[in-house]
């Protein structure tokens, strides 16, 4: 396996702390690497897979359109732009998309959205509310939107315009907007994947969804983890029975191939003119293709309620399995979309779960262990996480 991993190391930056192993190949939930070696994937490249891997329908889509285009330009209409950003209309009940290759891009175009309508409204300084715990990208805009400290660290000034609150805690939203002229959009993820898999509340999104309603301000929900079927809706704002008017996807809809998007409701939609914002890659026949496949294949093998059903049986399950254990503190989540949290730092586990039991998995926040596996996840796969992950937890709480 050295042999294998060490020829990249001169010649690729060292931006991330790699895990000592070389995928090759997957099937379903399972990949291989070099060595032949099987894991069971409940990372789905960071709910990225949303089909799992090697899907023999993706494929055969995908193949069909390469031997087509793969790549035009903006100069020009893509058919499938016109396809994927209709579905995706019906499904958010909002009205227009612009698309992109990532989530940073998503939540760039976001924040430019949200200040440009700001300006276009008088305001020379426009300010976006985001909260703690928030991750929205590593770019200088959506840095300065993140709350990480590992992330924001060491770049020099990040960018104005952006206030930070405490999550769920409507009085404090208040609070801190009351008399300030300058506010023109609250930005929220439904579920803080890289700060935690914490949940917003229902209730909090429906008084926020009031309040920028009261004010004039942009809702932005940022969705790039947790949409996309992945909480067992289309996307997890849509369990507190809110519309925003900016939301940012990415990540899985696409299962791999990289498409970002951000869908505008009727506030926004028309905030973004031609010159004011574009993109080379974005939008193009293969990717698009990609995500009108892969909504095709959720709805064809009900993936939405497989979410529910399978995410709700291994929370279930984890829960049992660990309660009692020293050190395990809880699990929280929705949907495929799973928190295991733990009283310290468990890093060392991604590498161990790797060693030891052949299982992927990260660890986000430093002590909580993220399971996000392709939602073709079945009962039975579920049953082979827990069988896998409590063992190597509860060893690693021992001391062990």
């Amino acid at each position: 396996m050295q042999d294998l991993v060490k020829p990249s190391e001169p010649h690729v930056m060292t931006t991330y702390g790699r895990v000592p192993v070389a995928l090759e190949r997957g099937q379903g939930v399972r990949v291989w690497d070099v060595n032949g070696k099987e894991y069971l994937d409940a990372l789905g490249g960071i709910a990225v897979n949303t089909l799992g891997h090697n899907h023999s329908k993706l494929v055969a889509a995908l193949h069909d359109q390469m031997t087509k285009l793969i790549h035009t330009s903006n100069y020009y209409y893509v058919p499938g732009q016109e396809k994927l950003a209709a579905l995706l209309v019906e499904r958010s009940q909002m009205t227009n998309v612009f698309f992109c290759s990532t989530g940073l891009e998503a939540n760039e175009a976001a924040i430019k959205i949200s200040r440009k309508y700001g300006v276009d409204k008088g305001i020379e300084k426009p300010v976006i509310v985001v909260f703690d715990h928030a991750f929205h990208g590593r770019s200088i805009a959506t840095m300065s939107a993140t709350a990480n400290p590992k992330v924001r660290n060491g770049f020099g000034p990040l960018l104005d315009g952006f206030l930070r609150v405490p999550a769920n805690d409507f009085v404090a939203l208040q609070e801190a907007t009351e008399g300030n002229p300058n506010i023109v959009a609250v930005m929220m993820e439904p579920i803080q994947g890289e700060g935690g898999l914490h949940p917003m509340r229902a209730d909090f999104m429906k008084q926020v969804r009031a309040l920028c309603d009261a004010k004039d301000w942009l809702f932005v929900v940022d969705e790039i983890q947790a949409g996309m079927g992945r909480t067992g809706k289309w996307f997890a704002h849509q369990w507190a029975g809110i519309v925003p008017d900016v939301m940012s996807l990415a990540k899985g809809l696409g299962s791999g191939v990289p498409v970002g998007a951000v869908v505008a409701g009727p506030k926004a939609a028309k905030v973004l003119q031609p010159g004011n914002h574009g993109t080379t890659f974005g939008g193009n026949p293969l990717a698009m293709r990609a995500g009108v496949e892969t909504i095709a294949i959720m709805e064809e093998e009900g993936l939405l309620a497989n979410a529910t059903k399978v995410g709700d049986y291994l929370q279930a399950a984890l829960n049992q399995a660990l309660a009692g254990t020293p050190g395990f503190v809880e699990v929280r989540g929705q949907g495929l979309m799973i928190g295991v949290e733990l009283n310290k730092p468990c890093g060392e586990l991604i590498t161990r779960g790797v060693q030891e039991a052949g299982l992927l998995f990260s660890v986000t926040a430093d002590t909580v262990i993220r399971i996000v596996p392709p939602l073709i996840l079945t009962e039975a796969e579920a049953d082979e996480i827990v069988a896998k992950l409590v063992p190597l937890v509860k060893s690693f709480l021992a001391g062990q």
